[in-house]
């Protein structure tokens, strides 16, 4: 009697297990990333391919040794008060997306959407193409010394980086975050390397570069402009994690500590890595050198300079990484909220991961390194940043009068976003004005185009164009075994 009571009592606690399993569980972002990955998002994603690309773009602006560590340490300067902007952004609008939730909520869905729409097209996949060309041309570098690699081979390369990466970042959080410690470490390395290496040349007396440093300078607005393009294109990254806000243990303490620790860290490794290479080189031996840092390693530690190539391999493809990490997460919200097409906002059922989107970066960073120039790509990008940069502060101005009864457990002062959205400004219209180039003329016409899809399928959402997204979306859906992030089955 009590076997068939035991019996019946376990087939009834499996039936109720059965229905249990077959009510949808919600599915969100997994809180994974701590403080010191925080860190290694920001140090990792911006210590990358800028500090080893921008010194020779930065130096053809300015010309000389002394306004060329002057550009350096400003751009440092305006990186630390773009990001205090933003964690008080960050801690007071707690949603992932960066800039989109903050130009949501400051001037509504049409800025926002642009946004996304122009962080989808033109910022992010612009952002990854350059980093993995970037990493290609220095792998390349040591099996084609003396001459430039084959552009065919450069690209081919840069091809497979992102596929690898975004094949990481689409199958595990964990793992992503894991390969971003591992290959920030890395990229310290390097800098320790070279930084250590310039200052034992330093106190040798090796200065003779930077006696009258400041001779032959010829500034004009043009060449400031796009002097500091090329060196905050180095120090990129600097918001990047209030882009998975919502993946971050403790936001409003973990935050503003990652900015604080990893921004301040960054600036003082740029300014000594240039300082290092002009240890070495005269501004015209950077000009001409190739690789600026494996110039340097050849000059210094060889027969051991195939560190250098490698080392600095290691710090592009983790910033490629970085940026891939992050990049997901803002069409991932923007999905969310009906302004992109839905299944980008699909998370992996297996996985838990915003793989459609992720997939969709590397689809089209790929396409922008067939006619990939780095230089061109670089003020490509940074036109369009600086653009949303300046608009997102200005944002974060308004809110202070329209939205007073926001929390706000980091406030910066006033002066500080103010500033910053002047500068912005600068930055948007000076090289325009002073050397207009057709990048700027494709980027703004780029933006502007999204106005119509955002009429289309956002704002007046005809019918036609919903059939046609429509069977797109269930059809990704069952290939790529993913679900909306309301629920998914068990």
């Amino acid at each position: 009697m009590e076997e068939t009571s035991l019996r019946n009592r376990r087939e009834d606690e499996r039936s109720v297990q059965s229905i249990q399993s077959k009510e949808p569980k919600t599915t969100s972002l997994q809180k994974e990333v701590g403080l010191l990955s925080g860190i290694c998002i920001i140090v990792g994603t911006i210590i990358g391919s800028g500090i080893f690309i921008s010194p020779k773009s930065v130096l053809s602006n300015t010309e000389a040794v002394g306004p060329c560590l002057i550009i350096w340490a400003a751009c440092g300067v305006l990186a630390t008060l773009g990001a205090l902007c933003f964690a008080e952004l960050g801690t007071m609008i707690t949603k992932s997306g960066g800039e989109y939730p903050y130009l949501m909520e400051a001037f509504g869905p049409i800025p926002a959407y642009l946004f996304s729409w122009t962080s989808l097209f033109v910022i992010k996949p612009t952002s990854f193409a350059i980093i993995c060309l970037s990493f290609s041309e220095y792998v390349c570098a040591p099996f084609y010394s003396g001459c430039e690699p084959p552009k065919v081979v450069v690209k081919c390369l840069a091809a497979a980086a992102i596929l690898l990466i975004t094949t990481v970042n689409s199958l595990s959080v964990r793992l992503g975050s894991y390969v971003q410690n591992v290959f920030t470490a890395a990229k310290l390395v390097i800098v320790a390397i070279i930084i250590i290496s310039g200052l034992v040349l330093l106190a040798q007396g090796n200065t003779r570069n930077f006696e009258n440093s400041f001779e032959g300078t010829q500034l004009s607005v043009g060449a400031v402009s796009l002097a500091f393009y090329n060196g905050l294109w180095a120090y990129d990254g600097w918001n990047q994690l209030n882009y998975i806000t919502e993946e971050l243990r403790n936001p409003f303490r973990n935050l503003p500590l990652a900015i604080i620790i990893g921004i301040p860290l960054v600036t003082g490794c740029y300014i000594l890595m240039n300082v290092s290479y002009f240890t070495v080189m005269t501004p015209t031996e950077l000009l001409q050198s190739q690789a600026v840092a494996v110039t340097f390693g050849d000059r210094v530690l060889y027969p051991a300079s195939w560190v250098v190539p490698l080392f600095v391999a290691f710090s592009t493809i983790g910033a490629a990484n970085g940026t891939c990490f992050t990049a997901g997460r803002l069409v991932y919200v923007a999905g969310r909220e009906g302004h992109m097409l839905k299944v980008l906002s699909y998370i992996s059922v297996r996985r838990l991961t915003p793989a459609p989107a992720i997939i969709f970066y590397g689809i089209i960073a790929t396409i922008y390194i067939i006619p990939g120039d780095i230089n061109s790509l670089v003020n490509y990008f940074s036109f369009a940043a600086w653009l949303f940069y300046g608009l997102t502060i200005l944002g974060l101005v308004v809110m202070r009068f329209t939205k007073k009864d926001l929390e706000r457990p980091i406030k910066v002062p006033i002066f500080i976003p103010i500033l910053v959205t002047l500068i912005s400004v600068f930055l948007v219209v000076a090289p325009i004005v002073s050397q207009p180039a057709l990048e700027y003329l494709y980027c703004v016409l780029f933006i502007l185009s999204g106005l119509i899809f955002y009429f289309l399928f956002v704002h007046h959402k005809f019918g036609w164009a919903q059939k046609i997204s429509r069977p797109i979306t269930m059809h990704l859906q069952m290939l790529m075994e993913v679900v909306p992030p309301e629920e998914t089955p068990e």
